[in-house]
């Protein structure tokens, strides 16, 4: 059998960064894989290991949360190379969406038994995102969580800090423009999905899937935030559309201006501000997953 070569990029300060990683990679060496270790210190390295390195890898394997593999979809994109996931981090919605198992051998055995699949890449203002990617409060929320709260308590300590923001929350004003069609709107978020899963478990859109080719948008345009606390069963479950306040919209692209620049928060990472242009790349990636 031949032999290939994974490039594992490790993120040590992802929630469960400093676990023993020794029975992954022996899982991995076992199931044929000679492993290359690379250990990141900020997400932009990663991008910049498999631009390095892809030349003496066959595929690459990020080891960290969401925010991570966002990280490292342009350049996977760009390599063409299979990637497989890891999953160490606090919400870990791309392994949820991809039906990957929390153990970390467990992970790394999918890699090794090759099954793939392929799927969709979504981009603001070319930053990668495979999740939502979003304006308003969850942007807030990524500016103001304390990593250390956010690793010593993980979700809890994502609802402890949205709790503060939501207390200081104001609708803002924005223009959407779909298909060359603008609409105005004052709202307290804009969402746009592009997979199935978001922020510990929310579904984006009921029928939102991973490869499905296109962007769920929506927006929060309540004029009291606090209903959303009515609305928390419908996100879970991906029917917030079916609320009157609540503006929902599927296309490929999408352009969100605001009057002044605001922070995009992708997949838990600020990363750009508007104005924002958002595309989606149809089954841009092949990552290793169990078959639908």
């Amino acid at each position: 059998m031949t032999r290939r070569r994974a490039l594992l990029l490790r993120n040590p300060k992802a929630r469960r960064g400093q676990e023993e990683i020794g029975p992954v990679i022996r899982g991995l060496e076992d199931g044929g894989l000679d492993v290359r270790v690379e250990t990141f210190e900020a997400l932009p390295e990663i991008a910049r290991d498999i631009v390095r390195l892809q030349e003496e890898a066959d595929l690459i394997i990020v080891c960290g949360g969401d925010g991570s593999v966002s990280s490292a979809g342009m350049a996977v994109m760009e390599s063409g190379l299979p990637m497989g996931i890891i999953p160490m981090g606090t919400a870990n919605d791309l392994a949820r969406t991809l039906e990957l198992p929390d153990d970390l051998v467990a992970a790394a055995a999918v890699i090794v038994k090759g099954e793939t699949r392929r799927v969709d890449l979504g981009t603001v203002n070319g930053h990668a995102f495979f999740n939502v990617a979003s304006i308003g409060l969850s942007a807030r929320l990524a500016e103001g969580l304390d990593p250390v709260l956010k690793k010593r308590f993980g979700r809890l300590g994502y609802s402890l800090a949205a709790l503060k923001v939501l207390a200081k929350a104001r609708r803002f004003h924005a223009t959407i423009t779909e298909k060359g069609q603008a609409v105005e709107v004052d709202t307290y978020q804009i969402s746009v999905g592009n997979g199935r899963h978001y922020g510990g478990g929310n579904v984006v859109q009921e029928d939102a899937e991973i490869d499905d080719g296109h962007l769920d948008l929506y927006s929060l345009e309540m004029t009291n935030l606090w209903k959303m606390a009515l609305m928390l069963r419908s996100f879970r479950s991906g029917t917030h559309g079916a609320w009157r306040e609540v503006r929902t919209a599927r296309c490929v692209e999408f352009d969100i201006a605001t009057r002044k620049p605001m922070p995009v928060n992708a997949d838990g990472e600020i990363v750009t501000s508007t104005p924002a242009h958002f595309k989606v790349h149809p089954k841009a990636i092949s990552v290793f997953a169990p078959l639908m």
